[in-house]
């Protein structure tokens, strides 16, 4: 039986609410569905993956493209879906809230904002005055949303883990339910910011190989996200496939998994 999006979204506040769960990120309803059938309790979408199955790069699709990819995802599974909603898809405190609503009524469990636009950060008081604009469209629609604040700073600048964490901070008491630095990696780094967020969970994405999930829950995190990792994975093993078959060879696609394999998972 399907569960609810009132169901899905209570499911996913709980998670947060105990311990550390990895939250890996589908880039189509396919992938979604494998990945809610290998056990995962929550899946997050990814805005790059999203947006190379789309024959685009990155920060390179609509917002409406978004929200129909959202709504495709929270149809097609029975796990909540966190959306990676970019910056909102707006500048404007105003214009976020109004996306924000729509976002909501694809029925996602939680969504987060970006504090950055065209490879610029937003100036933190703006970044904060977004975030309050997101809150108060989620507590205005009276749907259990979790939102998620995240500081794009560390991309930009590696180093600046402590603006980073002051810019969480104030995410955080603007109103977001849970933290997120991408480019984080270094274990002292990461407790600095668990500590600093405390008691909101703290989410880590792998980008690449680092620690594992034992040792993020050791240092306090939360919630673990992969973000286009794993389409990169998948896109480079078709590549590698294609150019054997350029080369002459057909060997790679020994390596597949069987079509009875697929159709049973998705049956």
């Amino acid at each position: 039986m399907s569960r609810t999006v009132i169901e899905k979204r209570a499911a996913f506040r709980a998670l947060h609410a105990k311990g550390c769960f990895v939250i890996p990120n589908p880039w189509d309803v396919g992938s979604a569905r494998m990945l809610q059938h290998l056990g995962f309790p929550a899946l997050a979408s990814t805005s790059a993956g999203f947006a190379w199955t789309k024959g685009h790069a990155d920060n390179h699709v609509t917002r409406d493209d978004v929200l129909h990819h959202l709504a495709q995802l929270s149809n097609g599974v029975d796990v909540p879906i966190n959306a990676d909603f970019e910056n909102g898809f707006a500048t404007s405190p105003e214009d976020v809230s109004t996306n924000v609503r729509l976002a909501i009524e694809t029925g996602v469990a939680g969504l987060s904002i970006e504090d950055a636009e065209g490879g610029v950060l937003y100036e933190r008081g703006h970044a904060v005055e977004r975030i309050r604009a997101a809150r108060k469209a989620i507590d205005h629609a009276s749907e259990d949303v979790i939102l998620v604040a995240r500081t794009e700073r560390l991309l930009y600048e590696p180093t600046a883990v402590t603006a980073a964490i002051d810019t969480l901070v104030a995410l955080a008491e603007a109103g977001a339910d849970c933290l997120f630095a991408p480019g984080v990696t270094r274990p002292e780094d990461i407790a600095a910011m668990v500590r600093a967020v405390a008691p909101k969970p703290l989410n880590v994405v792998m980008f690449r190989p680092g620690l594992g999930v034992a040792a993020l829950t050791d240092l306090g995190v939360r919630r673990i996200s992969v973000g286009g990792a794993i389409a990169r994975v998948a896109w480079a093993a078709a590549i590698a496939t294609a150019e054997e078959i350029l080369g002459g060879s057909f060997e790679g696609l020994g390596k597949g998994q069987t079509s009875k394999q697929l159709n049973e998972m998705f049956a």
